[in-house]
């Protein structure tokens, strides 16, 4: 019985490591994907170059990731919530403008989840394009900080608003150099 014990202590061990492998697989995946289509480089050598470059800027990594995440919940509750809502409506005959196209139902609960559960797909599946986008805008915007100082010499790439939004504490001491010079 002690053994059996040890076995499943031993195999909830190896879930838990093999579970926190995975998760950095996929984050090193999708970020090796993105160097790959920057810079044309090798899988393992974009793999190491976006690792370093997130660990280099690991708080602003953790921002982004935590307020991305934050909004893309709030995108897909809106979107859910608001076919949900439609879907009750249009399901229960409450618009008047598409009574008659409405099918009568005794029980409408499977059709509105049905539009739901499909809602979320379509949904998740856009936020997930977006989401790459996000990622790859940020690691190009963390290589154009370490390439590029703002200097006339070395500009930064950024579109300016970016920059604005972005750069809020580096540029104050930029701005103040360039007026007493």
């Amino acid at each position: 019985a002690a053994e059996n014990k040890f076995a499943k202590f031993l195999l909830s061990c190896l879930k838990c490591c093999f579970w926190c492998l995975e998760k950095f697989i996929k984050f090193l995946n999708r970020n090796a994907y993105i160097m790959i289509a920057i810079y044309g480089t090798n899988f393992c050598t974009s793999a190491r170059n976006a690792f370093f470059l997130l660990m280099r800027n690991i708080i602003r990594v953790a921002v982004l990731d935590k307020v991305t995440d934050f909004l893309f919940f709030l995108g897909k509750l809106l979107i859910v919530g608001s076919v949900g809502i439609l879907a009750f409506f249009f399901f229960t005959h409450r618009i008047k403008l598409v009574e008659d196209t409405a099918p009568s139902l005794n029980y409408y609960w499977v059709p509105i989840l049905t539009v739901i559960v499909g809602s979320y797909l379509i949904a998740h599946g856009f936020f997930s394009v977006y989401g790459m986008c996000v990622d790859t805008l940020f690691l190009c915007f963390c290589e154009d900080l370490e390439r590029n100082d703002g200097s006339p010499e070395r500009p930064y790439y950024m579109s300016p608003e970016l920059s604005e939004i972005l750069l809020k504490g580096h540029l104050e001491p930029s701005k103040s150099a360039d007026s007493q010079g």
